[in-house]
């Protein structure tokens, strides 16, 4: 057990390199908080268009739009995504931009179908009852409809934040020097094969078991109201 003690001290601390460990934490969840961020975004926009499209003609070319984006995004490996975007699209732009833009496009396409997915949860009437009170259909959205699926819609993007945080370890494909690349850089200049892999998975372990309790504590609190 000394040994170990004596190898995990050499490995983080003697050797000077747990600075890199506290950029990466930073940078990994820099990029998965904007991504959400820009996710959410891009999903409610999606799920309104598509909410509106289903009785109103002049929006069917934007549902198809919206359609077409989600197939596309959804089809291509977010590895390959994140490729693209770092040397063609956004090839002036620093790494955790491109990772940020990225994983919020990706994500963008998965909280859409979810967004989706409460909005119609909501029961048709009550969309009903505002357009009674003289209500547009945009503030019987932001007034009623939003409110409720509110319920619905929360959890989903916990889980999509799970999901996005452990998507954003193969940042370091863009030379960003996220908590997985700086584990790696770790291992890869004190050859020590062992410690910086297991810290590397006891982070994201730690942060999805944090997130999972918050999601259920959530879940619970909303079942209650």
């Amino acid at each position: 057990m000394n040994a170990w003690f004596d190898k995990l001290y050499e490995t983080f601390i003697e050797s000077g390199l747990y600075d890199l460990l506290f950029e990466g934490i930073y940078t990994t969840l820099l990029i998965t908080l904007g991504a959400l961020v820009i996710g959410v975004i891009i999903g409610s926009l999606i799920a309104v268009i598509k909410y509106f499209g289903e009785d109103v003609p002049a929006l069917k070319p934007l549902c198809w739009l919206c359609d077409l984006y989600v197939t596309v995004i959804r089809g291509i490996p977010v590895v390959v995504l994140l490729l693209i975007f770092f040397f063609i699209v956004l090839k002036a732009s620093s790494g955790i931009v491109v990772g940020i833009v990225t994983f919020g496009i990706n994500s963008g396409a998965y909280m859409a179908e979810l967004i989706r997915s409460g909005l119609n949860a909501v029961d048709a009437g009550q969309m009903e009852a505002g357009r009674s009170l003289g209500m547009s259909k945009i503030q019987a959205m932001g007034k009623i409809i939003f409110p409720q699926a509110i319920r619905y819609i929360l959890p989903a993007i916990f889980n999509e934040m799970i999901a996005l945080l452990k998507e954003t370890s193969v940042a370091g494909y863009v030379a960003v020097v996220d908590f997985t690349r700086a584990c790696n850089l770790v291992r890869n200049n004190t050859y020590d094969v062992v410690n910086p892999l297991m810290a590397c998975a006891l982070f994201y372990l730690i942060l999805v078991v944090l997130l999972t309790q918050l999601l259920n504590l959530l879940e619970r609190r909303l079942a209650n109201k």
